[in-house]
This record gives structure tokens, sequence and C-alpha cells, in this order.
């Protein structure tokens, strides 16, 4: 009787693996992926931007925020550092932008550069592939009162892929979607 039940259990996953296992990403599919990752990753840089600057309407700041919270999953957080405390914080993606919009200066500059993979994308067992992206930011906070304050942080931004469904003129199209996870510091140094 036991050896009847390995039988079967051999025979079912000799036949039900080949279902199970999703195809890798071809190279072109792949460097496809990363250029959508990549701009992402810019998008954000640039609604960061909009965002944290003073002369931004606030009506404009909240449309911004939405656009903004579309490149996330739901749970991602991102972090906060200051040459002023050792504790890096971490908010959830709307309250981040929130206080960002809120900020105590007169005028904000925050610029994103060396924008660049350092992990290539990695097949989780469920099907979606993982990797990080690191990019450098350059924030000055400066207030009419010379209120000045100017920080470089090195972060690490997760980045998620999963192959998704969208129906088109009644037909179910597959395509390979990109979402921003947690953003988590690495390092803050002055200027």
């Amino acid at each position: 009787m036991k050896l009847k039940h390995i039988f079967y259990s051999l025979v079912f996953l000799l036949f039900a693996l080949p279902s199970w296992a999703q195809p890798g990403l071809s190279p072109q599919r792949k460097q496809a992926i990363d250029s959508l990752a990549l701009e992402k990753v810019r998008d954000l840089s640039k609604y960061i931007s909009i965002i944290g600057n003073k002369e931004t309407p606030f009506s404009e700041a909240n449309r911004v925020i939405e656009r903004a919270l579309e490149l996330f999953t739901e749970e991602a957080q991102m972090g906060v550092s200051s040459l002023n405390r050792e504790e890096i914080k971490y908010y959830n993606v709307r309250e981040y932008f929130e206080r960002l919009m809120a900020l105590n200066y007169d005028r904000v500059s925050i610029e994103w550069y060396n924008i660049e993979y350092i992990s290539d994308l990695v097949r989780q067992p469920d099907g979606k592939y993982v990797g990080v992206i690191t990019i450098y930011q350059r924030f000055r906070g400066e207030s009419d009162d010379g209120l000045n304050y100017v920080d470089t942080t090195k972060k690490d931004i997760t980045v998620y892929v999963e192959k998704k469904q969208a129906q088109i003129n009644g037909r179910l199209i597959d395509f390979w979607d990109v979402l921003l996870g947690d953003i988590r510091v690495k390092e803050t140094i002055p200027g």
C-alpha cells in the first residue's frame, strides 16, 4: 500500500511540475523589465522633487502624491534619516509624502542621481522576481532665517516584478508589472 502511494505521488509530480513552472525571463524581456523599473524610479524622483518643492501648489502636490502611490506595493515604507540623529525612521509611503510637503523650510531641493541596479532580478518561489536599485539622494532645505540643512543619502529600493493579466477587447493578455517596495536608508553623509 505504501509503495503504491509513493508511486502515485511520483507520477503526480512528474506530470504536475511542468505546469507549475513558469518560464524564466528571456534576456530581451529582462532588459525591458529593467528599463521599466528604472523608469519608475526616475518618475518617483520627479514626483518627490515636485511634492517637496515649496512652490508647488497644495492641490498639485496632492495630485502628484496619488500618482506616486501607484508606483508602490501597498505595504511599502520609506526610510528617513538625518545627520542630527542616528535613528532611521520608516513611514508608510503616503505619510512620507505628507511629511515631505509639510517640511519647515522655505525652499527644498531633492535630487536623485547614480540610479542603478545593484542586484539582479531573482526569481522567488511564488514566481515573482525581486531586485534592488540603489540611488543617491541629495537633500537641501533652506529657510529665510538662515536655517540650512544639506545631506546625501544612499538608499536601496526593493523592486517587485510579477506576471499579471488584463482583459483587452475580451481577451486576457499576460504582462509583467513592476512595483516598488521599501526604500531603505543605507548611509547618510554631509553635503
